[in-house]
């Protein structure tokens, strides 16, 4: 797969059709394969901590999860192919996992979330096999049970809610003891499955513009809103460097 990179961060050129095609040749292997969601905030973080910008490198699949994303790639004059949200590429492998009869794993938001999320996702995706819950209000000591009770369950989707950058950071610390096929970031999507957050409606979603509709949902989000400017002025400067 083609990468392109946007300020240090390699994102896959890839459509969400192609990006589902890969994942499920990742559920018949035998290893735990990382899918990263990085959107421009995201991006900005990872640069400020090459840690985690080592981290989103390493992911077998790094999706362009954000608009903004997309607009730097065709200032930079290498355009991806569309816009992959995370949503969207898991309820993709949904679909798959309902087909197969496969397990999944929901770990993180408040506690009670990844229930309620069960019980609607069990309505939408009746043979997929919810194998296990975990809240994401958890002590760092509790780290090795919750990855205990993630192997128990011995589910073959693993979807991760923290937050960016606590979620890449578990997956990628245990990865390589995960008895998982795939484990994701799935940010606030949790909250999405279990109705306590609307997605935004779909004019929003086609023009790019569910950043505007979560602002106006939680308008506590604003200064987190402030850093998108900085990104779109960095990658102009990255393409008149490289001029």
């Amino acid at each position: 797969m083609k990468r392109l990179n946007v300020l240090g961060a390699e994102i896959h050129c890839i459509t969400l059709e192609e990006a589902i095609l890969n994942a499920k040749e990742y559920f018949e292997g035998d290893n735990c394969r990382m899918v990263a969601t990085p959107n421009s905030e995201i991006i900005m973080n990872a640069m400020k901590d090459p840690e985690f910008m080592d981290i989103l490198n390493s992911a077998d699949m790094v999706i362009p999860d954000g608009i903004g994303l997309v607009y730097a790639s065709k200032i930079l004059k290498q355009p991806l192919k569309e816009r992959v949200t995370g949503i969207d590429f898991v309820e993709g492998i949904f679909e798959y996992l309902n087909k197969e009869g496969k397990s999944v794993f929901l770990f993180g938001s408040k506690p009670g979330i990844a229930e309620i999320a069960v019980e609607n996702l069990s309505q939408k995706y009746p043979n997929i096999k919810f194998t296990g819950t975990y809240h994401g209000y958890y002590k760092d000591t509790e780290e090795e049970k919750i990855v205990e009770l993630i192997n128990e369950a011995t589910a073959d989707l693993l979807c991760v809610a923290l937050g960016s950058p606590k979620q890449e950071r578990f997956i990628n610390k245990y990865r390589g003891r995960l008895k998982v096929k795939v484990a994701i970031g799935v940010g606030g999507s949790l909250d999405v499955w279990a109705g306590t957050l609307k997605r935004a409606p779909v004019f929003f979603q086609q023009t790019g513009l569910e950043w505007l509709y979560r602002l106006i949902q939680e308008p506590s989000r604003y200064k987190r809103m402030r850093i998108l400017p900085l990104f779109m002025f960095k990658v102009l400067l990255k393409r008149k460097k490289a001029k």
